[in-house]
């Protein structure tokens, strides 16, 4: 099967970038292009300044579903990221670039993307279960980082697989290691079974995103970046979310779209803070990382463009200048 545009893809790399256009990529960026992409030496080998050029969109992660749209003869595909509502681009999803080299084709019985599909909701779906009650749907991948393994304890095939991607099992573990399908590869491979958590079966409290997003603390700030190696502020809140199965706009504008407002001073732990400056749009988010205790004590976990880390800190002054509400998934 070849890829073609009006028919679904997935991503066969641990973690691809979504370019802006193939003309904007840079000398820098040569380590994210390749298949398999190593996505830890770009961002090393990136200054500080080149980490937030807007060349690049978001990311996404390997298994992920895009529709594409178009096919250039160097490479290049036009792709639609339908698991990032993006509302105010394109209602199917984000919209951007990415090498061909890094999809695979969906199989021919899988269902394409409707052209207007709707944004999925923000919630988890129950999680499918056999006759016993035991989930037979995607694993999501639970550690940091992992990579996926030729055989238990064997070489490793696909490194860099990212906290939140969803594998399809291929049958019990074996003497601790769990066999998945991955896209791209003709046979199962193997990971870590405590690298895995089974699919979700209810709704995670905001305390228990908080908990994730907090083991992303000191990643570096890479504007669009959606991995452990590099992540913006609204690329956090979407990743963290969706080690839960809850999909949520990749955006921070989109974000704020949907989730429920809430009276500042009534937020809790692991709730939303968005932030913008007077007559314009929201440019950032964070998560509210301790109970308000006044207006003056607020605390934040948040992807931080000043510090270009992740970090959790008393909210600053200037922040609390732009903070224009809280909310809720």
């Amino acid at each position: 099967m070849k890829l073609q545009p009006g028919r679904e893809a997935v991503v066969r790399v641990a973690v691809a970038t979504l370019w802006s256009r193939p003309e904007a990529v840079r000398p820098v960026d040569r380590p994210a292009l390749d298949a398999p992409a190593d996505v830890a030496a770009w961002i090393s080998g990136m200054d500080a300044d080149q980490q937030v050029g807007e060349c690049v969109l978001s990311q996404l992660l390997l298994g992920e579903r895009v529709l594409v749209t178009a096919l250039r003869p160097d490479g290049w595909a036009h792709v639609v990221a339908v698991e990032q509502p993006a509302a105010r681009l394109d209602p199917r999803g984000y919209p951007g670039w990415l090498p061909a080299a890094q999809l695979t084709p969906r199989p021919a019985h899988a269902a394409p993307t409707p052209a207007h599909a709707a944004p999925a909701p923000a919630h988890a779906a129950p999680a499918p279960a056999d006759s016993q009650g035991a989930p037979v749907g995607p694993w999501v991948v639970d550690a940091t980082v992992t990579a996926l393994h030729a055989a238990p304890a064997g070489e490793p095939v696909v490194a860099g697989v990212i906290l939140g991607t969803r594998l399809t099992p291929a049958g019990p573990p074996v003497d601790g290691w769990r066999p998945v399908h991955a896209p791209g590869q003709d046979r199962p491979l193997w990971l870590p079974d405590a690298h895995l958590v089974p699919p979700p079966t209810a709704p995670p409290s905001p305390a228990d995103v908080l908990t994730v997003a907090a083991r992303l603390r000191d990643v570096a700030y890479v504007w669009g970046g959606v991995s452990a190696y590099g992540i913006d502020c609204s690329g956090l809140v979407h990743l963290a979310w969706r080690r839960f199965g809850v999909v949520l706009p990749r955006d921070a504008a989109d974000q704020a779209g949907a989730t429920t407002p809430l009276p500042l001073g009534t937020e809790r732990v692991g709730d939303l803070y968005f932030f913008a400056r007077p007559g314009r749009q929201i440019h950032h988010i964070g998560f509210v990382s301790a109970a308000p205790d006044g207006d003056a004590d607020r605390r934040i976990l948040h992807a931080c463009y000043r510090h270009r880390r992740v970090l959790e800190e008393a909210m600053p002054a200037d922040r609390t200048a732009t903070l224009v509400g809280a909310h809720r998934v």
